[in-house]
């Protein structure tokens, strides 16, 4: 009855997302960003908590009547990326961009705030405002978590824009959304010499080739065809000059799952493998592996009454393997993580590209989800 009020201020909140887009700052450093932010909810009389977080900042607004705290949150740093794009407001900072469509989550969560401002009544209970920084670098969740800024909070909504849906869709299911992000490091010792001279060296590029090829047979040797696991090389590294064969070789890559148990497996045969081919060219290895990103896995009674609230139909997602730190909350916290489609054209550009465009008309529907979502988890943790 209510839904022309979602997007009322919809022309304000569009601005706002013009002004994010030309501004971005990167991760751990959205102090403009915190600012503006903070600004636009002092003029709107919403309280802002007192947190210890650097950037980012936890707003609320608490109902009329007791209940559930349930939280929304949205990312608000942008990478280190020089746009191409042709948009009007496109970023005024050189080398950084929006080029994974935060400035769009942050704007809908804004409207969302507006709303909810205007219709207290609709509020069992107290709604918490998470604008989280770092979550391209990774750690912003894990700051958020260390410093217990979700004190109390039961239930959390978050989404992703997503360029390959046409606005005004959503994607949304229980269980799985988005892949684990696991950073992997290798460094060969061998020992260089002149090129023309190989046999005085134990070549750590040999080794290393011999471990890049091996490495896919992880998954092709190991791993059920069915599961959904990737392991991408991404970085190389050897030498400084054409004719002396280095000492070292370094190499980086990355790991995408849906599964703990595939993540513990792959991690134990790159060891292996890495160990194993190191040990028999005479070489040695150094490894680190990290975990960046654990998979997203919606809360499965949580998120059948957000999709029973919604007024628009709900997609099948398409799993992604991209990884969203929206997933370390979940560790703690129960989630309702969504896709919403920002684009949708047959060649629009992807996630971190320089020519991503996220369109302007995203926003409603991310406004909309951002509303419904709520006030479904109200209806039901409030009756539970």
């Amino acid at each position: 009855m209510l839904k022309e009020e979602y997007t009322k201020n919809i022309n304000e909140i569009v601005d706002l997302r013009h002004y994010f887009h030309q501004y971005p700052e990167l991760s751990n450093n959205e102090f403009n960003t915190t600012k503006k932010i903070k600004q636009v909810l002092d003029g709107w009389g919403v309280t802002i908590l007192n947190t210890n977080l650097n950037t980012g900042l936890l707003a609320e607004i608490k109902g009329e009547k007791p209940g559930t705290i349930i939280a929304l949150r949205a990312d608000i740093d942008a990478l280190p990326v020089q746009e191409e794009t042709n948009l009007a407001f496109k970023s005024a900072n050189e080398g950084v961009m929006h080029a994974c469509g935060h400035d769009l989550h942050m704007a809908s969560l804004l409207g969302a705030i507006r709303f909810f401002k205007d219709h207290q009544d609709l509020i069992r209970g107290t709604l918490r405002f998470l604008f989280q920084p770092a979550e391209e670098a990774g750690g912003g969740a894990d700051q958020v978590l260390a410093k217990d800024v979700l004190h109390g909070v039961q239930a959390l909504i978050g989404f992703h824009n997503n360029p390959n849906l046409p606005v005004g869709t959503i994607a949304l299911q229980p269980g799985p959304m988005m892949a684990g992000c696991y950073k992997f490091e290798i460094k060969i010792k061998g020992l260089g010499s002149h090129g023309a001279k190989p046999e005085k060296s134990r070549d750590p590029i040999t080794a290393m080739a011999t471990i890049i090829s091996s490495l896919q047979t992880i998954v092709s040797r190991n791993i059920n065809p069915q599961d959904a696991v990737v392991v991408s090389i991404t970085h190389v590294n050897a030498g400084k000059v054409w004719n002396v064969i280095p000492d070292e070789a370094y190499v980086q890559g990355t790991v995408r799952l849906f599964d703990h148990e595939n993540a513990v497996l792959v991690r134990e045969k790159l060891f292996e493998l890495v160990n194993g081919i190191a040990q028999a060219y005479g070489q040695k290895a150094e490894l680190d592996w990290s975990e960046r990103a654990l998979p997203i896995n919606n809360d499965l009674t949580l998120t059948q009454a957000v999709i029973d609230d919604l007024s628009f139909k709900v997609r099948q997602p398409l799993l992604s393997m991209a990884g969203e730190d929206f997933a370390t909350y979940q560790k703690e916290i129960p989630g309702v993580f969504a896709f919403i489609g920002s684009n949708g054209a047959a060649d629009a550009a992807d996630w971190h590209k320089p020519d991503f465009i996220g369109l302007d008309e995203t926003i409603p529907t991310g406004i909309e989800y951002f509303v419904e979502a709520t006030r479904g988890l109200i209806k039901y943790l409030n009756n539970k």
